[in-house]
């Protein structure tokens, strides 16, 4: 695997040794040695998530202010634009976002660690999300900040609006949200 550090240096772009043939791929998608001696990430994954949705479907931002999740992202069909915004309040990076393509032909990954709030925009006709997490989902703690903030300015590959959940629209400015100490 190669390991690339993006824009903050702590969420990381995974690409896996992809092996191909007459017959189809083989790659690993998660090897726990390998993530650790490469990328010098401990984690322990606790829940696998897989989401389908369709075209311009926008999912995020998520994070939940207590039980934070590590997320390690992949596409295994169609497309989409995944987008980490570093919400610990001590980090010189606070308030930025790093956003990826992910598809289903690159097989790339991303690791957002703990303390991030995570969204992705579908940018094929659908696409299908995989992600491990290192903390279990509680519902109670789950907080989204407004995909649109102006403060962020998340470059969104949108064509026309997004499609959202209530609780996206919902979501608050970083100004007024709950943010990691």
């Amino acid at each position: 695997m190669k390991i690339v550090q993006t824009e903050i240096p702590d969420v990381l772009v995974i690409e896996p040794r992809v092996f191909e043939d007459e017959r189809g791929f083989f790659h690993e998608s998660y090897n726990e040695r390998v993530f650790q001696e490469k990328a010098d990430v401990v984690e322990h994954f606790v829940q696998d998530n897989h989401s389908r949705s369709t075209k311009n479907v926008l999912r995020g931002l998520h994070y939940q202010i207590k039980q934070p999740q590590g997320k390690l992202v992949r596409v295994i069909a169609g497309e989409i634009f995944d987008v980490a915004v570093d919400l610990r309040s001590g980090s010189k990076y606070f308030g930025q976002w790093v956003g990826v393509h992910l598809n289903a032909k690159n097989k790339h990954q991303l690791w957002i660690p703990a303390g991030f709030a995570h969204g992705f925009l579908v940018v094929s006709e659908y696409a299908e999300v995989l992600y491990k997490t290192t903390d279990y989902y509680a519902p109670e703690f789950e907080r989204s900040l407004l995909w649109n903030d102006p403060d962020l300015a998340i470059a969104w590959p949108v064509e026309e609006e997004p499609i959202l959940s209530n609780k996206d629209r919902a979501g608050r400015q970083l100004r007024e949200a709950e943010v990691y100490a």
